[in-house]
């Protein structure tokens, strides 16, 4: 059916594109004292047409239908500029003037809306860090953003996994609730999404409620991430960090044109290494020693110009050497920090693989694109884990059973047609489908060793088996669109509709050491169907292009699911909680003053979220238990400030508050219902807010020097429901410094400059994890 559709629409866009005028955009990259700018980057938004200006700044784009486009330019060291260029039946000439970035800041393109549009004219929150500000910020791994945009968190056990909250919407499962987008692909759990960071073009971070457009699990927001693709301009790149605690990073890539204005291929790789920051004193060695590789690839075809076909492929593959480096409370990690004292050190095999096969087709009467994505991830620990993070024979967790189990497999697809780039209509549109298969058989086992009645196990040597063998699968339906109403009033709607079908089998087993495993509960299986509808609506008012006042509500869902089985015979199997529900209210004020010199964009918003999914961690099978149990209101303001001072002096700061409070939250607690009416939501500081400052000044014709600094402030937040686990508030330093010197990169950098021992992350019964040290080294590039 879907082969049809497209072949359909095929035919429909050639046909039309043949009977449309074709016409010429040529014209002139200068800067503001007309010398032209070669190697600069033109490109006509929302359709497949680009070109590279020449050595005096010139440029020409043939055969592109008449009608009006928004057109970007861009040139390394110059803020990117966007203009509204009208294509008639005559060739149009229009000359662009770039100017330096610390004289002024980029117009920013993004794809929120699943279309390419200027951030500062789309009615919702959203921060953007440009290939740069990833650089001069040294952002390596997705939990590195916490606090670079308002009220975000991120952090993780230890384990190469990160939980990300949002406005107070927080991952506290599997199913997360701020969903991640890599090259449009969603990483659909938190197995199977890459967390290092590498030749990142952008990332951008859409606060609030997402789901009409990105549908599951975009409760919280999206973080959507982009990577840099090949084009018709050769480049090549390679960087070697080195630091304290055995840290060492590589990476480099290419991007060739194969065949001229056809075919380009893309590769990039990165390599990391950690010596550890933990000592284990129960055998006196590094407890934390990691290495991870990682590749992304892509091979993209101009089939014509309105056809492009993209293949990529991304692997990671992780050998952490001791996961779940975890004191046994949060004042064990702040009194004896970096020290653990445990009797099993295990061994994390995590291998990630990822492709995607994309159609983009632009047309004088629809746009259209398809993606179509496979996701494996394969994860196990090789030795097992130690369960009571001591040094005796109490518990550990095994789940090394070979290939047929800890796995995910998911296969996507989004379909989508949307308005032409060309309409100068007052009606934008967008609609599409997305569907999805998922598998994810898990066994795991709970060991009680020759200590194990310490820990109130009936005899010792033996190992609790929990087999949870999952599948899911799905599909959505969406639409949106935008009005003008007015000249200046544009009203935006959308809905989605979203049908998942899961189906859970589960097994216990019971096994004496040396023995064969014994069935404990036999097969059983349950099945369950899930429906959400996520709507949109939002009121823009421009009172100019440099102001925009909008009002907007959205929905966003976590997908429902089934409880994992565990040893606790309370908890019963195969129990299915429901989709939990977030509806969100949010009035902002977007500005670009001073001659694009000054951004200040200002968000008030509420959250009430329904159905809330409460998960309680089983020990000692560290198996979670959903239900839903609870009502969270969130609500709280947002500023985001950007300066270009001139001299060579720029500025970033935000600044965010939430008040994320259960206003009913009644959970299990040694079998009585306790009411935790009124307690703060966990992964979630009250206050973020961060300083950037950043001087460049040219030395020379080809050395150019850089001093950056930021300043991280997070207030105090919980990591348990009845928030009897705390991190009081700190503060983080951190500093880049260098100079770029012709091709060449010299920079040293350090984190975390104050030294400031804090917990990043802990789980409710009380075992904690550490945010880093401080860490400091130096990093050698050269870019072409």
């Amino acid at each position: 059916m879907l082969k049809k559709i497209l072949l359909f629409v095929l035919a429909v866009g050639f046909s039309v594109t043949a009977s449309a005028q074709l016409v010429s955009l040529s014209g002139k990259v200068t800067t503001s004292s007309s010398a032209g700018i070669s190697g600069a980057t033109v490109n006509i938004l929302n359709t497949g047409f680009t070109a590279i200006t020449g050595s005096s700044g010139s440029f020409s784009i043939n055969k592109v239908p008449a009608g009006t486009y928004e057109v970007q330019v861009s040139a390394f060291g110059y803020a990117a500029a966007t203009r509204r260029v009208v294509l008639k039946n005559a060739d149009a000439q229009p000359d662009f003037v770039l100017r330096e970035q610390t004289l002024q800041l980029d117009e920013v393109v993004v794809t929120a809306q699943k279309r390419e549009e200027s951030l500062q004219s789309i009615p919702a929150s959203i921060s953007v860090l440009s290939a740069k500000k990833v650089q001069d910020y040294r952002i390596w791994n997705t939990r590195d953003l916490s606090a670079l945009a308002p009220n975000l968190y991120s952090a993780g056990p230890g384990d190469n996994r990160n939980i990300t909250a949002i406005r107070g919407i927080s991952t506290t499962s599997y199913d997360q609730a701020v969903a991640t987008y890599v090259d449009g692909v969603n990483q659909f759990g938190l197995d199977t999404y890459i967390a290092p960071l590498q030749d990142v073009e952008r990332i951008e971070i859409l606060r609030g409620p997402q789901g009409t457009l990105y549908g599951r699990n975009a409760m919280g927001g999206v973080i959507n991430i982009i990577t840099r693709q090949p084009g018709s301009k050769p480049g090549f790149f390679i960087e070697e960090s080195f630091g304290n605690y055995g840290q060492q990073r590589l990476t480099g890539g290419l991007r060739v044109p194969v065949v001229k204005d056809k075919l380009f291929f893309g590769a990039s790789g990165l390599y990391s290494g950690l010596g550890g920051f933990y000592t284990n004193s129960f055998n006196n060695s590094k407890f934390d020693k990691q290495h991870s590789t990682m590749g992304n690839y892509y091979l993209k075809w101009l089939e014509s110009d309105q056809l492009t076909i993209t293949l990529n492929v991304k692997h990671n593959a992780n050998r952490n050497l001791g996961t779940f480096p975890l004191a046994s409370s949060i004042n064990d990690a702040l009194e004896n920090p970096f020290t653990l004292n445990q009797d099993a050190q295990t061994r994390l095999i995590d291998n990630i693989f990822n492709t995607s096969l994309s159609l983009n087709y632009s047309g004088s009467k629809v746009n259209f694109s398809s993606q179509t994505a496979y996701q494996y991830n394969n994860r196990y620990y090789k030795t097992p884990i130690d369960g009571d993070f001591s040094p005796i024979d109490g518990v550990t967790v095994v789940n090394n059973y070979g290939n047929d189990w800890n796995h995910v497999k998911v296969f996507t697809n989004e379909f989508r047609l949307s308005s032409p780039a060309s309409s100068a209509s007052d009606f934008k549109w967008t609609a599409g489908t997305f569907t999805f298969i998922q598998e994810t058989p898990v066994k795991q086992g709970t060991h009680f060793g020759k200590d194990g009645g310490l820990l109130g196990a009936p005899f010792p040597n033996f190992t609790a088996i929990n087999i949870n063998n999952g599948s899911a699968s799905g599909a959505a339906f969406f639409g949106q669109f935008t009005y003008t109403l007015a000249p200046k009033l544009d009203l935006t709607a959308g809905m989605r509709y979203d049908y998942e079908h899961k189906r859970q089998a589960v097994r216990g087993e019971f096994q004496p050491d040396g023995t064969d495993a014994i069935i404990t509960r036999p097969d059983t299986s349950g099945i369950a169907d899930f429906h959400a509808v996520s709507p949109k609506v939002s009121l823009a008012y421009k009172f100019s292009d440099r102001h925009n006042l909008y009002g907007s509500y959205s929905r966003g869902f976590r997908a429902g699911g089934f409880s994992q089985l565990s040893s606790d015979p309370s908890q019963p199997p195969l129990y299915a909680y429901e989709p939990e529900y977030s509806n969100s209210f949010e009035v902002g004020f977007k500005n670009s003053l001073a001659n694009h010199r000054l951004q200040l964009n200002l968000t008030a918003f509420y959250t009430a979220v329904r159905n809330a999914q409460v998960p309680t961690l089983v020990l000692p099978d560290a198996i979670t238990v959903t239900r839903n149990a609870g009502k969270l209101n969130s609500k709280g303001v947002e500023l985001e400030l950007s300066a270009a001072l001139g001299q060579g002096f720029n500025v970033d700061y935000n600044a965010g508050y939430t008040d994320a409070t259960y206003k009913s939250l009644v959970v299990p607690s040694n079998g009585a219902a306790v009411n935790l009416d009124g307690t703060r939501q966990v992964f979630t500081p009250k206050m973020t807010s961060m300083l950037g400052a950043q001087y460049t000044r040219q030395l020379g014709k080809s050395v150019r020097m850089l001093l950056h600094g930021d300043w991280k402030y997070l207030t105090n937040q919980y990591f348990d429901l009845a928030n009897q686990q705390e991190q009081p508030g700190y503060n983080l330093f951190n500093a880049r410094a260098g100079a770029y010197v012709g091709v060449v990169e010299v920079f040293v950098w350090g984190s975390n400059l104050g030294d400031k021992t804090y917990v990043d992350y802990a789980y409710d019964f009380g075992a904690a994890h550490l945010g880093n040290p401080r860490t400091y080294g130096v990093s050698l590039g050269m870019k072409f």
